[in-house]
């Protein structure tokens, strides 16, 4: 049995941010009926603000070229990853030997770790940030250092710098998860200057888009400067492809050769390799999620001053709201209620992070962290 529909009808749901219901496709196998599970069979009225996606999905064009692909699935994903390299390259200003692609910036921080950590290569991390790359530096066995944020949760740079003996990687997430604070780009150049050149220092951007203030700009054009530098980006966040798996890294090609040693071929595949690409012509994409995510994120500062929470000032599409008492518990009533905020972080006990999702899902979460809070 098939089940069809037109692209419009498609774009349409996902464009209202309503549960992808229109697919339910089901497949026999040996007479028993397997059902493919789709947003048809997830509960509804769950508000998920939980992994910091976006609510707003794919660029149109994006569905597009996915669905012209459809036909292409038998092919191995080359010609595509070239373009998509090519598109990368010319975008930043960079060589093609300079990219690497990966099934999301997730699996570059693994190649990462698995390239640039060992037993007596240690990793040195801020704390809290992404957890990921902690444990693949763990299987490495490499140790893993971390050093408390500042005061204001940006990195410690000058802590991290006296961590960086006998370190093989240091990871800086900036804008940083889970606290959305930024690392000023004065403190981060002064830190690349100091830093041994024999340690790799790999900045993670994954929500570089979002970000408005000042302080800060990305890492990228610092490569031409730094052999060591590795910065990482994805097309998880304001691109909204979080599901298919899509990332990339900069690099000097020497770094890029030794990532790619680590890599499973054909890793990233040709559904998320033209949508990437189809992404990166549609400048409406970016401009138009900052907006949304900076118009809702305001909305809920005000609801959170109203109700006299303090929080960190967000750059990012999550936010950490101080609770004054312990997370735990308030994350699992808030479950109890149909609305999943993030996970708890050791470092931060009293912090809840809550992904900043649609005006009505934020407009549900005020009402329910209003009732538990109470």
């Amino acid at each position: 049995m098939s089940t069809a529909i037109s692209r419009r009808g498609f774009a349409k749901i996902v464009g209202t941010s309503a549960v992808y219901a229109a697919l339910k496709p089901s497949l026999s196998m040996s007479g028993a009926t397997l059902h493919l599970v789709s947003e048809a069979t997830i509960d509804a009225s769950v508000v998920r603000l939980s992994s910091n996606e976006n609510p707003y999905g794919p660029s149109p064009k994006a569905l597009k070229a996915m669905t012209d692909a459809f036909s292409l699935a038998w092919r191995y994903p080359d010609e595509h990853e070239k373009f998509l390299v090519e598109a990368v390259a010319k975008m930043h200003g960079v060589a093609v030997e300079q990219i690497l692609l990966g099934n999301g910036s997730g699996e570059i921080l693994k190649v990462a770790a698995a390239a640039f950590t060992a037993t007596g290569k240690k990793l040195v991390v801020g704390n809290p940030t992404f957890e990921a790359i902690l444990a693949h530096a763990r299987t490495a066995q490499a140790d893993v250092v971390k050093t408390d944020l500042t005061p204001d949760y940006a990195h410690d740079l000058p802590k991290m710098l006296v961590a960086a003996n006998n370190a093989g990687l240091i990871y800086i997430c900036n804008p940083n998860n889970p606290t959305a604070s930024i690392t000023p780009r004065d403190q981060t150049k002064a830190f690349l200057a100091k830093l041994p050149s024999q340690t790799i220092v790999l900045i993670d951007e994954a929500y570089h888009h979002y970000v408005e203030s000042s302080d800060y700009e990305s890492a990228i054009p610092l490569v031409k400067q730094h052999a060591n530098l590795i910065v990482a980006r994805t097309f998880s966040k304001i691109y909204g492809m979080a599901g298919l798996r899509c990332g990339y890294c900069i690099a000097r090609p020497e770094l890029i050769q030794r990532m790619r040693s680590q890599q499973t071929w054909d890793s990233v595949n040709i559904m998320a390799l033209v949508a990437a690409l189809a992404s990166l012509q549609d400048a409406e994409q970016v401009e138009q999620g900052r907006r949304r995510n900076s118009e809702v994120k305001k909305f809920v500062y005000s609801e959170l001053d109203r109700l006299g929470f303090k929080w960190i000032p967000s750059h990012a599409n999550f936010l950490m709201i101080d609770l004054r008492r312990e997370v735990k518990p308030m994350i699992a009533a808030m479950r109890e209620r149909n609305v999943q905020v993030g996970r708890v972080f050791p470092a931060l006990p009293n912090f809840m992070r809550v992904t900043i999702g649609t005006r009505p899902q934020m407009e549900t979460f005020v009402s329910t962290f209003r009732t538990v809070m109470s």
